[in-house]
């Protein structure tokens, strides 16, 4: 039976970081589902269209990812999916706690589905969407954080 993963979050961009889960997870699982959250109680940057078509577009040519908006539970959207494998990427110490409770939850809410843990690459570890999301408003580079396309339509977006 294929192995297949789902990976959420709001990739409000994504970056280098999350590329380097994408690409480790597309060698760990048969399919890996890039799970795109669209909060409406969350403010974006970029709408859930607009970051799904950025990751389409940064994952091109990686094997076999399909990426897809999903909004309410992330359980739901697995069942929905019949995924029962999640990955997370973790960066800091200070990651783990809030993911190792998320992990814990989701099993509640739906038992069965595990959580997959990753370290992100050392060389990626510092790199969020907000520290991105700041430096591009104060007109600074994160051609090193970020994929072309991603930095390209963060300037669009501000108008640099």
């Amino acid at each position: 039976m294929p192995r297949k993963a789902i990976y959420p979050g709001t990739f409000d961009p994504i970056t280098f970081g999350h590329l380097d889960v994408i690409e480790r997870g597309s060698k760990l699982f048969d399919e890996l589902i890039v799970a795109v959250a669209a909060n409406p109680h969350k403010e974006t940057f970029f709408s859930a269209k607009e970051r799904v078509e950025l990751i389409e577009e940064t994952v091109k040519g990686l094997g076999s990812i399909k990426v897809k908006s999903f909004s309410g539970l992330l359980v739901d959207f697995a069942k929905k999916e019949n995924c029962g494998l999640i990955l997370r990427g973790l960066r800091e110490m200070s990651d783990f706690s809030a993911e190792f409770q998320q992990a814990i939850v989701n099993r509640k809410l739906s038992p069965g589905l595990e959580t997959v843990f990753v370290m992100t690459n050392e060389d990626h570890f510092y790199i969020s969407s907000s520290v991105v999301k700041k430096i591009v408003s104060l007109g600074g580079n994160v051609s090193g954080f970020v994929p072309k396309p991603v930095e390209k339509m963060l300037k669009t977006k501000i108008g640099q």
